[in-house]
Order: C-alpha cells, then sequence, then structure tokens
C-alpha cells in the first residue's frame, strides 16, 4: 500500500507545484524541536508577522485520519496512538498537495514553516528524493527544550486539546522518538550550518523576540 503511494507522489512530480515553481521555488523553513517545545505557537505568530504559510506535519495527519474515506486514516491513527513515525511516502504527500494548493491560490505564497518534519533520516531521504531541485530548504529552525518542560507542557494542554498523544505513555513514547530520530536530523543540519537554534524554556514573548532576530536577519 505504501509502495503505490510512493509511486503516485512520484508520478505527480510535473504537477501545479514544480509549474509555479518554475518562477519561484518553495522556500521552506523546517520547524523541529519536541513536543511541547512551543512550534505551532510560534509558527502561529511567525505567520501574523511574516509572509510565511504554516505547514504542520501532524495536524495534516490527524486530518487525514479523521478525513472520511481516507485509505491511510486507521494506519495513521495506530502510529499516533503509538508515538511512532508515521511512513514518509503519507507525510510528503500531504505537504506537497499543501504547499501545491496554497501557491496555487496565490503565486505570493511561496514561503513555509513545515513544522514537525523531517522527524528521522527516512523522512529526509524520502524529502531528498521527491522533493530535490524542486523546493529550498533555507534553514532548520530548531526549537531547543528540556524533556521535562515539553511534557509538562503537553499534559497541561491534554486537558483541553483533545489530541490522543497528549497523555503521559504516549508523551514519553514521543520523547525517545524525538531523542533517538529527529535529533540526529537537527545535529546533521547544524553541520552543514543550516540551524538556528532557539532556547524554547522561555516564555512565548522571550522565544519569539529570538525568532524575530533570526528570520529579520535571513530575510
Amino acid at each position: 500500500m505504501i509502495g503505490g503511494l510512493f509511486g503516485y507522489v512520484s508520478q505527480r512530480v510535473p504537477s501545479l507545484l514544480y509549474r509555479v515553481s518554475a518562477i519561484m521555488k518553495p522556500q521552506v523553513v523546517f520547524v523541529l524541536g519536541g513536543p511541547g517545545a512551543g512550534k505551532g505557537t510560534q509558527c502561529s505568530k511567525i505567520v501574523e508577522n511574516y509572509n510565511y504559510t504554516h505547514l504542520s506535519a501532524g495536524d495534516l495527519l490527524r486530518a487525514e485520519r479523521a478525513r472520511e474515506g481516507s485509505e491511510f486514516g486507521q494506519l495513521i491513527a495506530n502510529y499516533i496512538k503509538e508515538g511512532k513515525i508515521v511512513p514518509v511516502e503519507i507525510t510528503i504527500n500531504l505537504l506537497r498537495k499543501a504547499m501545491e494548493e496554497t501557491m496555487q491560490k496565490d503565486e505570493k505564497k511561496f514561503r513555509f514553516l513545515i513544522d514537525g518534519f523531517p522527524r528521522n533520516e527516512d523522512n529526509l531521504e524520502g524529502w531528498n528524493t521527491v522533493m530535490d531541485g524542486k523546493a529550498d530548504v533555507k534553514f532548520v529552525l530548531f526549537f531547543d527544550c528540556s524533556n521535562a518542560v515539553c511534557i509538562d507542557r503537553c499534559l497541561e494542554r491534554g486537558k483541553s486539546s483533545g489530541r490522543t498523544d497528549d497523555n503521559r505513555e504516549s508523551l514519553e513514547k514521543r520523547i525517545q522518538t524525538y531523542l533517538q530520530s529527529t535529533r540526529p536530523i537537527i545535529e546533521l543540519y547544524d553541520r552543514i550550518g543550516k540551524v538556528r537554534t532557539v532556547d524554547a524554556s522561555r516564555s512565548m514573548e522571550e522565544v519569539f523576540t529570538d525568532v524575530k532576530s533570526i528570520l529579520d536577519k535571513e530575510g
């Protein structure tokens, strides 16, 4: 099933996204950090102040899980519940589609914050395979926060979020997945000078002050 979807993604490469990108390729900032580091909150503030479109890999997956008739809904639900990373082909297809639709509506909307992706080496390899030459990754915006603070924030969020993974058991699995799979990706980008790190343990306003400094400098 997954292999079939990957073939579908590959076949769709000469789509609108790539016709538009002949003029302007999507400019991408990967937004990474542990669960509860404040990625979504800061992305919302960036969108309010800068000409970026926020794409949350997790939100896209949850929406697909809930979509009636989705071929991959149950598969996605199982991965999320276990705190595991959803197969890359599904995630990249959803991201590609979202970028395509955004640029179709407004050709000036070519800057994207991709939140929570790539989360492991498989994600990165899949992105490089499907999107090589089709999108420019400017840098990784890394929200650095201790595990304890991340867990406390998520447990508090879980009181009202309705998310099935905002509980201690899922959080401990998600933290381990993050440390084992995502941190090496951040370190890889850091070695090539493409990581901008923000101390995310502070207040929302203090964190965003640093974020603004980074975006103002990067353009």
